[in-house]
This record gives structure tokens, C-alpha cells and sequence, in this order.
């Protein structure tokens, strides 16, 4: 009797020390996000208020498009931090209420590679056809084109949403479920229908990179006057391509949440923060840091 009851009492030692164990790393992994959060919502703040209080910015596309890059950024970090809280502590959340939020992080994620080679062929025209530059990359074309961006972000949801309703029973919009990209992922079509808009925008994104690089490259080679430019000009067009490498990393976490189970959730979130955040958190400093423009605000900022 008193061998059964040491058991039982070393049992619930341990499962206390595990739930401790669980609950700090748990913790852990939440304050490393809200820390990394708080630090990149800094250097939003600084860059926007840049732009919003310059109206040589505003009237300029290529700041437009960056500006547009920096919000939906901090729309997905967000979303992409919510969800991450709902997984590590198991949320219960409405099933419409959980799949708007996946939808609307998926949306925010595809656009920023589209706002990316938007950006890039910006830059070809102001090399190419600098004296149609202004006509061609208006403030009002590029309203335009951020407006179409959005509208193909929201594609593959709305027809995912479709496959939901025409093949699921409608009672489950009234379900709660453990909210997470996986939960609403209820039918294979769903995953087959992302995937392939997913791999369909990035190849056509990476073909616009490697055009608009080429060109500008080519051009750079032939003027004499001018090369300056338009070799900065190309090693924009890199840089772009390495944020959209930087944007692609995020495959290597949605191809883990789909292979790991839920019992490691931990090592998920730490997938999630190497391979989701951190990159989308990299991508607009760097561009922001390098810019010539941003680095002269920066320094009366810090002068202040």
C-alpha cells in the first residue's frame, strides 16, 4: 500500500514539474514574440510617421508601395501572433471567427510577395522609361495596383470558403474548434487549392524579378551617363529578391504544421519564429535602413 502511494505521489511530482516545464516555455515563447513585436513596431512607428508627415513621400510611388508593404506586414505579424497564442494555450474560438483570421493572415502573406514585384518592375520603369516614369507609376496607378494586389490575395480563401460550404455542412460555422491554420483546414481541397496559389503567385513574382533584374542590368551596361542609377536601381531589384527569399522561408513552417503533430506544439511555435517572423520582421527593416531618404529622416529623428 505504501510502495502504491510513493507512486502515486512521485506521479504527481512529475506531472506538476512537467506542467511548471510546459508553462514557462510556454511563456517563454510568447514573451521572445510580443518582445520581437514591440521591437519591430518601434521602427514601424518611425517609418510611417516619416512618410505620413513628407509629401514628397506620398508622392511618390516607390514609397507608396513600401509604406503599403510596412502595413501588411504588421497586419500578418498580428494575426500570425493571435494565432500563435490560440495554439500554444489551446483557444476555443467560433469556427467562422477562426477561419476569418487564418484567411485574412493567408491574404496579407501572399501580397507582400506581390508588393514586392510591383516595387521591382517600379524600379525597371524608372530605369527604362525614366521619362514616362511619372505617368506610368502615378500615385493614382498605384492605388490601383495595391487595390488588385488585395483582390488576388483574397482568391484562393474565397474559393477555399466555397469548397467549405458546398461539401461541409453549414452547422459547422457554429462550431467552436482549437483555432489554428490546421483546424480549418477541414477538406483536401482546401490545402490543394493554397498550394497551388501559393507556388502559381511566387513563380510569377520570381519571373518578374528576374526579368525586371535583367533589364535593369542591361541597361546599366549600355549608358555611360547615368550608370550610377541604374546599378543602384539593380541592386534594388536584388534586394527585393531577397525579401521575396526572405517571404518564401515561411513555406519551410506551413510544411510543419502540416507534418508535426499537435503534441509538439512547442517545437512548432519555434519553427514558427525562425521561419515566419523573423523574416517578415527583417524584410522591411532592411529595405527601410538601406534607403537614402528613410536613413536622412532617421538621423534628425535620433538627432531629436
Amino acid at each position: 500500500m505504501m510502495n502504491i502511494t510513493v507512486a502515486s505521489g512521485n506521479k504527481t511530482a512529475l506531472s506538476t514539474y512537467d506542467e511548471k516545464t510546459i508553462e514557462t516555455i510556454r511563456a517563454s515563447l510568447l514573451a521572445v514574440m510580443l518582445l520581437g513585436f514591440c521591437f519591430f513596431m518601434y521602427f514601424m512607428k518611425i517609418f510611417l510617421s516619416i512618410y505620413f508627415t513628407t509629401d514628397h513621400m506620398r508622392d511618390h510611388s516607390r514609397y507608396n508601395l513600401f509604406a503599403h508593404m510596412l502595413i501588411t506586414d504588421t497586419v500578418y505579424l498580428i494575426l500570425c501572433i493571435l494565432l500563435a497564442v490560440c495554439s500554444l494555450y489551446q483557444a476555443y474560438l467560433p469556427f467562422s471567427v477562426c477561419y476569418t483570421t487564418v484567411a485574412a493572415a493567408s491574404t496579407s502573406f501572399i501580397v507582400t510577395p506581390y508588393n514586392l514585384a510591383v516595387m521591382s518592375l517600379e524600379r525597371y520603369v524608372a530605369v527604362c522609361f525614366p521619362l514616362r516614369h511619372t505617368e506610368i507609376c502615378s500615385v493614382q496607378n498605384t492605388s490601383i495596383a495595391i487595390a488588385v494586389m488585395w483582390v488576388l490575395g483574397f482568391v484562393s480563401p474565397i474559393v477555399e470558403l466555397i469548397a467549405v460550404l458546398i461539401l461541409i455542412n453549414k452547422d459547422i460555422f457554429a462550431l467552436k474548434i482549437k483555432c489554428s491554420r490546421l483546424t480549418v483546414a477541414i477538406v483536401p481541397l482546401q490545402n490543394s487549392i493554397k498550394s497551388i496559389t501559393i507556388a502559381f503567385s511566387l513563380s510569377v513574382v520570381g519571373i518578374i524579378h528576374m526579368f525586371t533584374y535583367i533589364k535593369v542590368i542591361i541597361v546599366a551596361k549600355k549608358i555611360s551617363s547615368g550608370t550610377s542609377f541604374a546599378s543602384k536601381a539593380g541592386q534594388t531589384v536584388m534586394l527585393h529578391t531577397f525579401q521575396l527569399l526572405l517571404c518564401m522561408t515561411s513555406f519551410i513552417s506551413t510544411f510543419i504544421d502540416t507534418i508535426l503533430a499537435d503534441s509538439v506544439v512547442f517545437l512548432r511555435m519555434t519553427f514558427f519564429l525562425a521561419f515566419m517572423f523573423l523574416p517578415r520582421f527583417l524584410s522591411p527593416l532592411i529595405y527601410g535602413l538601406r534607403d537614402e531618404v528613410f536613413c536622412k529622416y532617421l538621423k534628425r529623428v535620433r538627432s531629436k
